[in-house]
């Protein structure tokens, strides 16, 4: 009886080895990196396309090149032609080619072309302007030409301005000379016929009045050229007849003919 208790026993301890052996499941390990590998394989596969469309634009670029080189040539020849001579201009802001005008700091000169010629690389329209008794040329940008203050001959009206002007009675002021000697220089500038007649008038001197000093001479002697030439322009005459009517209206009014020429102290 002992014994057979014993066999008895010893069988359970046998099957309970039999149940451990499924608790050790060691092929599922091996399949997880299968897996893996399975994963991979699509990204790459993905990866793929990408490279693909990314080379695909480079080759699209490539015709567009050529065609950009194709078009190019028809521009520059373009640009070669050659451009047709303009025509002379004969008019311009109300002046015209041979017309005589007043520039303020030389008096009347004529306007002899209306030209274009290129400056630093660009192109200007300008009134060439002769003086023919300072044998000078003026070359005018039309576009300073009124902001110079360059103008037309006196009319009518302007020019009995002048005349009543001259005919009136001298205004010379009691201040330092070289203050009044820079105000009758702006005047004969300025290129205004009434206002160069003031200057004309204030350092007229006759034979019954005191001496001029040489400073005084020489800027009556410019404003009286500079209004005998419009004068003489205007009508038709020449600057010595035009300075004669000038100094005879003057000499009428201070009661006694002009004082001749001679050295005086400055």
């Amino acid at each position: 009886m002992a014994t057979a208790k014993k066999t008895a026993t010893k069988k359970p301890t046998a099957k309970k080895s039999q149940a451990k052996k499924p608790a050790a499941a060691k092929p599922a390990a091996k399949k997880a990196p299968a897996k893996k590998t399975a994963a991979k394989k699509p990204a790459a596969k993905k990866a793929a396309p990408k490279a693909a469309a990314k080379a695909a634009p480079k080759t699209t670029k490539k015709p567009a090149a050529k065609a950009a080189v194709k078009k190019s040539p028809p521009k520059t020849a373009a640009k070669k032609k050659p451009s047709k001579p303009e025509a002379p201009r004969h008019s311009a802001l109300g002046f015209k080619v041979n017309e005589f005008v007043v520039y303020p700091a030389h008096g009347v000169g004529q306007i002899t072309e209306i030209a274009v010629q290129e400056i630093a690389g660009m192109s200007l329209d300008l009134f060439v302007v002769s003086f023919d008794k300072e044998k000078m040329v003026l070359r005018v940008p039309l576009a300073k030409a009124k902001e110079i203050g360059m103008r037309k001959l006196a009319d009518a009206k302007i020019m009995d301005s002048a005349i009543k002007t001259l005919k009136g009675r001298a205004r010379v002021k009691r201040t330092m000379w070289s203050r009044r000697a820079q105000e009758y220089e702006a005047k004969i500038n300025s290129g205004d016929l009434v206002a160069i007649t003031e200057v004309v008038r204030d350092l007229f001197r006759n034979e019954n009045q005191p001496e001029q000093s040489y400073s005084e001479r020489q800027l009556y002697e410019k404003a009286i050229e500079r209004m005998a030439r419009e004068v003489a322009t205007v009508e038709k005459t020449t600057d010595d007849e035009a300075i004669i009517k000038l100094e005879g209206i003057l000499a009428k009014t201070t009661g006694g003919a002009r004082r001749q020429p001679g050295v005086d102290p400055a």
